[in-house]
């Protein structure tokens, strides 16, 4: 099924502000909060998203990215941000509404422990052209960390195991009770108490694995798919970091790329140029045949419509550009130079008048004398 556009989701305009939609986003997490709609699924699909919607254009970068090439772009056609869950939401946007986004609905700003999110893995994938054209799934190894087998862990004692501890504070206005993240555990509510010696002080472990990745057809060099939750395990069973995967587009020795449209320098003999023929040519995937008119100039480009590559949000194909090229032969038997030299001075062989030169008209009118 296909995403809806996310201007569409948060209900602003390709134009809007970084604040419009900023604002626009807090109105849909008010009004489908979960605590407000309890046990209503299409309220909580609608909640998260909003939240995917504004993961995206709340951050320039791939907001840009989003404009350019669609849903792809960000991810869309790799995982997007359908595995999002609940404390990933509030992980990443809680920071728009403050501490009174909980408090909005009972919540008293505190959600228990905190789960942290592994870091991310950048990695790079060469592609060739024609995979790039037909889209390609390709197994990359990598290391990434991995939750170790055998971590005990002990709540922490200074939180009592809520990630969180609360002071409480004389003012004017009485007595106010702040809650801020304890500084033992980082938030988790608990601590490593036995590890295996392959792991590192949090039970995380350095694995090699392989990586399956989807790279849909029409992607273009420089941009970043990400693959949400394919990165590094994060401490104590917290979410895993995604894997960003940055496309590089393999030079090709016949196409030239611009965006969707593909060019190829494409040789004639002088024969075919002056005569005309039907010259067979590659194309991406497979051959075709183009007609040369009779007195082709070098120079000229034959356009094929959508003989080029696909779009990455599938909104159809661009054309392929041939640059015809007269090839002028550099060795010639004694035969052949005779036969030119004899041509030298026919009319037909000389070149066309430049209206720039003076007496160019007076030389046209003779010719039609």
């Amino acid at each position: 099924m296909s995403k809806r556009d996310y201007y569409e989701t948060l209900g602003v305009d390709r134009g809007a502000s970084e604040a419009d939609i900023k604002k626009a986003y807090r109105k849909l997490a008010i009004k489908f909060h979960p605590d407000k709609n309890p046990d209503d699924s299409s309220a909580e699909a609608r909640f998260k998203e909003a939240a995917e919607a504004y993961e995206v254009l709340g951050d320039k970068q791939k907001r840009a990215k989003y404009d350019r090439f669609g849903h792809a772009g960000v991810g869309g056609a790799a995982g997007g941000g359908a595995g999002m869950n609940m404390d990933d939401i509030f992980s990443q946007f809680g920071d728009i509404f403050g501490g009174a986004f909980g408090d909005a609905f009972g919540g008293g700003g505190a959600r228990g422990p905190r789960r942290t999110k592994g870091s991310n893995l950048r990695i790079k994938v060469q592609l060739t052209l024609e995979e790039i054209a037909e889209g390609v799934t390709k197994k990359v190894k990598v290391f990434r960390l991995v939750q170790a087998e055998g971590v005990e862990y002990d709540t922490c004692r200074t939180c009592g195991g809520t990630g969180q501890v609360r002071r409480v504070t004389n003012t004017i206005l009485g007595q106010m009770q702040t809650a801020s993240t304890c500084p033992s555990c980082g938030g988790l509510g608990k601590g490593v108490k036995s590890k295996p010696k392959d792991a590192d002080e949090h039970g995380l472990r350095r694995e090699e694995s392989i990586v399956e990745i989807e790279i849909p057809a029409g992607v273009e060099d420089g941009m970043q798919l990400n693959l949400r939750g394919k990165g590094n395990a994060a401490p104590a069973g917290g979410m895993n970091g995604d894997m960003l995967v940055q496309i590089r587009e393999l030079d090709h020795d016949r196409f030239t790329r611009n965006g969707r449209n593909l060019h190829l320098d494409q040789h004639l003999s002088f024969i075919d140029a002056t005569l005309g023929a039907h010259v067979e040519i590659p194309l991406i995937s497979g051959k075709a045949k183009i007609k040369i008119e009779p007195g082709t100039q070098g120079g000229k480009i034959v356009r094929l419509k959508g003989k080029g590559m696909p779009s990455v949000d599938s909104y159809g194909r661009g054309d392929l550009l041939v640059n015809l090229n007269v090839w002028t032969p550099q060795e010639l038997t004694a035969e052949e130079k005779a036969t030119l030299e004899s041509w030298r001075e026919a009319p037909n062989f000389q070149p066309a008048p430049d209206p720039r030169e003076k007496g160019f008209f007076d030389r046209v009118r003779d010719m039609f004398s």
